[in-house]
Formats: structure tokens, C-alpha cells, sequence
């Protein structure tokens, strides 16, 4: 090599021997952006849940595209459209957010990445809002005024989630979206505390009105139930992560961390058991039989024999 340097040098002419290794690391970047992508920031196992999770349950709608299209028109309940346009928004958002994790940990992706968290969220926020509203309703209220209240409410309480958020993102300059070893900002785990214990009260006081006289005010519903009791129980748990991780607890960092994995992966397809999957597998006719079954198998009919 040397003799070829030096010939090089006295013809005259400069070879870079280097050239070829340099093309080679150039050719060579998209190894380590999907490295980054895949393995940095929280780590494989927790991108590759994420990812995994939310593509499947895509790949499902889509499957399913054809038959909930013609049932929906077939049925017309403005209230079963208007949820089902909004779960398939959600669950793209939702693919997006999970497939981009590398934005957390990517110097000059924050604006990016907090916008994109803030809408998904908030698109996850308003199904679980107008869920219970719609099943407090009926599960078949398909009356355009009902559609609208529903979501005039279920809009306004979102509307104001985001404000907060925002001024916390970009008024504050709080970073609320990125979890990565942050436990150092109190007033971002103070609204994340908050935010959780009001999600776990309403679930809690539901859970209360189940099991007490007041039970046949709400929908009854053996599938409602569980949800309820699901998500009381997440919510609860994330309330804890929240609150011993404001406190400097490393443990409570890595708990919080799993309730997030927990409700990006498996909350959409939690609602579409709960509130969509019997409108679209049974038929018309059947589904009062159905229903009337699930009352009488959770025991509402139990008072008449006494």
C-alpha cells in the first residue's frame, strides 16, 4: 500500500484508499437508523410491543372493512358510523405513534413528537368519553340528537384536556410526552397524578353503582362491567406509577412505563369488543335475545323471584 501512496505521489496523482471503506459506512446508514428506531430509546421489547400490538389490531379493521361497512349501512345507527370513523382515525394515530417511539429520543423530533402524542391521546381520551356516554344511553340510541349531545359533551371535556396539555407543552415548556428517565419535573407528575385520579374516580364510582341499588340505572351489560373493572384497575395502577415517580422512585418510572405499553396496545381493542364486536357479529333480530341473556346471566332478573 505504502508503494502505491508513493507512486501516487510522485505521478502526481492523490488515490483515496479510504474511499472505498467510507462508501461503505455511507451505504451502511440505514443499519444503524433502524437500530435506533428498533432497539434505542426504550428498547425492543418495549417498541416491538408497541408496534406489534397496534399494526395487528389494524390489520384486523381492515380485514373486517368489507362486512362493517355493509353492516353499518345496513343498521344506519349514526352513533355505531360515527364511533367506528373515529376508532379507525384513532388506530392509525395510534399505529403512528407506536411505529415512531425514536422520535422521543431524537434531538430535534420533540415539537414533532408532542404534537403527534398530544392528538393521539386526545383521540383516545374522546372514545373513552363518549363510550360511556353512548352506553349509558343504549347500546342502539341511533337518534341524530343523541349523536350530538354525546359528542358536543365528549368534545368540550377533550377540548379542554388538550388546552391544559398545551399550555403545560408549550406555554410552560413541560415536556409531558417524554418519559425517558424524566422524574425530575414535579409539575408534569402532578397533572399526570391528577389526570389519572379523575379517570379512576369515575371508573371506581361506576364499579360502586354495579354493585349497589342503583345498579339497573346502567346498561346491563356483563361486557361493560369488565371494562369498567379493566380499566379501573389500570387507571389505579398508573395513579401509583404517577405518584412514586414524581417522588424521585425508580420502580414507579418503570411501572408507569408499563401502564402506558399497556393502554397504547390493547385499549383499542378493548372498546371494540366492549361496544362494536357484538353490532357487527350478530344479526338484528338476535340481539335482543342476546342481551336479555347477558341481563339475566348477571343476575339482573333475580329480584323479581323474591
Amino acid at each position: 500500500m505504502r508503494g502505491l501512496e508513493e507512486i501516487g505521489s510522485h505521478g502526481g496523482l492523490s488515490i483515496p484508499l479510504s474511499h472505498g471503506l467510507d462508501s461503505t459506512l455511507t451505504d451502511g446508514d440505514s443499519g444503524p437508523k433502524f437500530y435506533d428506531w428498533l432497539f434505542e430509546c426504550h428498547g425492543f421489547w418495549h417498541n416491538t410491543a408497541l408496534i406489534v400490538a397496534s399494526l395487528l389490531f389494524v390489520v384486523y379493521l381492515a380485514l373486517q372493512a368489507r362486512q362493517s361497512f355493509s353492516k353499518l349501512l345496513h343498521g344506519r345507527s349514526y352513533i355505531m358510523i360515527s364511533y367506528y370513523g373515529c376508532l379507525w382515525l384513532v388506530s392509525l394515530l395510534n399505529l403512528a405513534w407506536c411505529s415512531l417511539q425514536a422520535w422521543e429520543c431524537t434531538p430535534g423530533k420533540e415539537l414533532a413528537w408532542n404534537v403527534l402524542s398530544l392528538f393521539t391521546t386526545s383521540g383516545m381520551l374522546f372514545l373513552e368519553v363518549s363510550l360511556l356516554a353512548f352506553l349509558l344511553k343504549g347500546n342502539h340510541a341511533s337518534g341524530s340528537q343523541a349523536l350530538t349531545r354525546t359528542f358536543v359533551v365528549s368534545g368540550l371535556i377533550v377540548g379542554l384536556d388538550i388546552l391544559l396539555k398545551a399550555i403545560y407543552l408549550f406555554g410552560f415548556g413541560i415536556p409531558l410526552f417524554i418519559d425517558t428517565n424524566d422524574n425530575t419535573h414535579n409539575m408534569k407528575w402532578n397533572l399526570w397524578v391528577v389526570h389519572r385520579l379523575v379517570l379512576t374516580a369515575v371508573y371506581g364510582f361506576i364499579l360502586y353503582m354495579y354493585n349497589s341499588k342503583w345498579r339497573e340505572r346502567l346498561p346491563a351489560r356483563p361486557a361493560f362491567y369488565k371494562y369498567t373493572a379493566i380499566m379501573f384497575l389500570l387507571n389505579g395502577l398508573a395513579l401509583l406509577a404517577c405518584g412514586i415517580t414524581g417522588n424521585g422512585a425508580g420502580f414507579g418510572f418503570w411501572l408507569y412505563s408499563a401502564t402506558i405499553v399497556c393502554y397504547h396496545a390493547f385499549y383499542l381493542p378493548l372498546i371494540y369488543i366492549t361496544f362494536l364486536a357484538d353490532f357487527f357479529q350478530e344479526e338484528d333480530l338476535n340481539l335482543e335475545n342476546v342481551y336479555y341473556s347477558e341481563m339475566k346471566d348477571a343476575g339482573f332478573f333475580d329480584a323479581d323471584w323474591e
